[in-house]
């Protein structure tokens, strides 16, 4: 695979986190626990893959500068700010989250989740808006 072909990868390992950890809260809330486990594993695993293959991609490829003009710069930006202030907070909290659950401290587990759940999908979901705006906008 070359090199260009990575950010669309992470894209859609961006977007299949998401879909993960939206059918894993469904199950949780469905009362199906193994599912709801298998699923959060399976985003885990899914955005770790993510993270390495974006750090794999830059450190070849270095940076790509935004190209759009007008009222749509000042979005990608807002966007790009948010989403990087975010996955960097995310990660802290989904392995506590992640820790909580698979010691099956679920009291704190749930405390934890409500705010990693939601921080998470945003994250997973803005990083596929920042690849459409950054390679596919204009």
């Amino acid at each position: 695979m070359g090199l260009h072909a990575w950010p669309a990868v992470n894209a859609l390992l961006n977007l299949l986190s998401a879909l993960l950890l939206t059918v894993g809260f469904v199950q949780i809330r469905k009362g199906r626990m193994q599912r709801h486990r298998a699923f959060m594993l399976a985003a885990f695993l899914t955005s770790t893959a993510f993270l390495a293959s974006y750090l794999g991609y830059h450190y070849y490829a270095g940076s790509t500068r935004f190209q759009g003009q007008g009222w749509i710069r000042g979005v990608y930006f807002a966007i790009l700010i948010s989403h990087s202030f975010l996955a960097a907070l995310v990660v802290p909290l989904v392995l506590l989250t992640l820790s909580r659950g698979l010691r099956e401290r679920f009291p704190a587990h749930r405390r934890v989740a409500r705010w990693t759940l939601p921080i998470w999908l945003y994250v997973s979901v803005t990083g596929v808006l920042v690849y459409l705006m950054l390679y596919h906008l204009g």
